[in-house]
């Protein structure tokens, strides 16, 4: 289940990108919280402990705002494509015993029958749960799975009290058959040929040598 985690954090009343700037330039980190029909308040955040917080997707954080606890769950966090920092995060109010909607991420266990190759189709599903039991992840059992299997999101199997949003035809995992090099090949050579490319075919010793020998009698004449 999602991990829990206890953050101090301070009231925040300067607004704007250059706020946000001077609050990562002190090495802390810019949030808002919101919903249940409340106005939006502006946080900071402590940047390490922000950043071990929210590792996994979904946290589930208790917040300290003035001595007074929030639990808020964090639905957008922005991270820098380059620096191992987080920009901005989004959080959402939540309440013990409520029920939210989140994409959770699907894993795959287990070691499919031999010459297969698994792909998974849908990184993650839908599902509806408590705000403090949602699931790190749905793992998906392939053990043994054979070419042409599908695993349909319908046939996941979800933890208790976690109910499934996305729709059940989706296509989660899909197990089919390895190609060979000698398949591949063909179809490679199929699919020049109808693009009209075609290959000279390499010359031979034997052709070689006689080319040689009629531009060496030419140039005797």
């Amino acid at each position: 289940m999602s991990n829990h985690n206890h953050l101090t954090v301070e009231l925040r009343t300067e607004f704007g990108k250059g706020a946000a700037r001077r609050v990562r330039r002190a090495g802390k980190v810019p949030a808002v919280l919101y919903g249940h029909g409340t106005q939006p308040v502006h946080i900071t955040m402590p940047g390490h402990d922000a950043m071990m917080a929210l590792k996994h997707a979904n946290a589930l954080l208790t917040l300290d705002i003035d001595g007074k606890e929030q639990l808020a769950l964090a639905k957008d966090v922005q991270r820098n494509p380059i620096k191992p920092i987080i920009e901005h995060v989004d959080l959402v109010i939540v309440r013990k015993g409520e029920k939210v909607t989140v994409d959770v991420a699907v894993h795959t266990e287990g070691e499919a029958g031999p010459e297969t190759v698994v792909t998974v189709e849908s990184a993650t599903v839908q599902v509806e749960c408590e705000a403090t039991h949602i699931p790190e992840s749905i793992v998906v059992d392939i053990e043994g799975a054979t070419a042409g299997t599908q695993i349909h999101a319908s046939a996941l199997a979800l933890p208790e009290g976690v109910t499934l949003v996305t729709d059940g035809e989706t296509l989660v995992v899909n197990v089919a058959a390895m190609i060979s090099q000698e398949v591949l090949d063909a179809e490679l050579a199929d699919a020049e040929s109808e693009a009209g490319i075609e290959h000279e075919e390499p010359v031979g010793e034997e052709t070689a040598e006689a080319a040689a020998a009629t531009d060496e009698a030419g140039g005797a004449e």
